[in-house]
């Protein structure tokens, strides 16, 4: 009788074709604020077994000091600049998981490098679910507005048709996060295993 491999078993071997199919190159997760970018991104690199680094913590460790007080103290570009900067530095240091600020992918310099470097996933949020997973933090400085709810629709409108740009998009939603993390897995294995790159990978939009 043919042997059959168990789920885990199969989900493994997939993990690790990723991997290999990876070689140097990182995952990296764009999008906005509250999508879910550090949960699911620890989650997603301890199945490939790859690091993860979380741009905003390495952020604020070159700077010395926290991103609000990077924004009050120097301003938004002075910020930029520098994310920029360690982002690059992240995607030189071989494969990992790296999570990026909403803003990240909006720069095209970082956009060119991640498309050259790295293999990108958009975890797209509606404006309701990323409201919900943030109204309870102060640490957003663009979020420090009379009406958050506006600005996070705004910034929404305007980051969008970046983030499409991205090779992978995968619909962040209020399910458990293993789920989500499953659904980057199959999208990374079909893009890198089995040439799906005609068009963006999209998962998780009808469930």
């Amino acid at each position: 009788m043919p042997e059959t491999a168990s789920p885990a078993g199969a989900s493994a071997s997939q993990e690790a074709e990723i991997s290999a199919a990876l070689g140097t190159r990182s995952v990296v997760l764009v999008g906005m604020m509250g999508a879910g970018k550090s949960t699911i991104g620890r989650r997603l690199s301890a199945r490939l077994r790859l690091p993860f680094l979380d741009a905003d913590i390495e952020i604020e460790a070159a700077a010395g000091m926290s991103i609000p007080d990077i924004f009050e103290t120097h301003g938004e570009p002075h910020f930029r600049d520098g994310e920029a900067r360690v982002i690059a530095r992240l995607l030189d240091g071989g494969p990992a998981v790296i999570a990026t600020g909403g803003g990240a992918f909006m720069r095209e310099e970082t956009r060119s490098r991640i498309g050259s470097r790295a293999v990108s996933i958009w975890l797209k949020a509606d404006a309701d679910v990323i409201m919900k997973r943030v109204k309870r933090r102060a640490d957003r400085p663009l979020l420090q507005t009379a009406d958050p709810a506006a600005t996070v629709g705004r910034l929404i409108e305007e980051r969008e048709p970046v983030y499409q740009r991205a090779d992978i998009t995968i619909w962040s939603r209020d399910v458990p996060h293993e789920k989500i993390v499953d659904e980057c897995i199959d999208a990374l294995h079909a893009w890198l295993c089995h040439n799906s790159t005609e068009t963006s990978n999209t998962m998780g939009a009808t469930q």
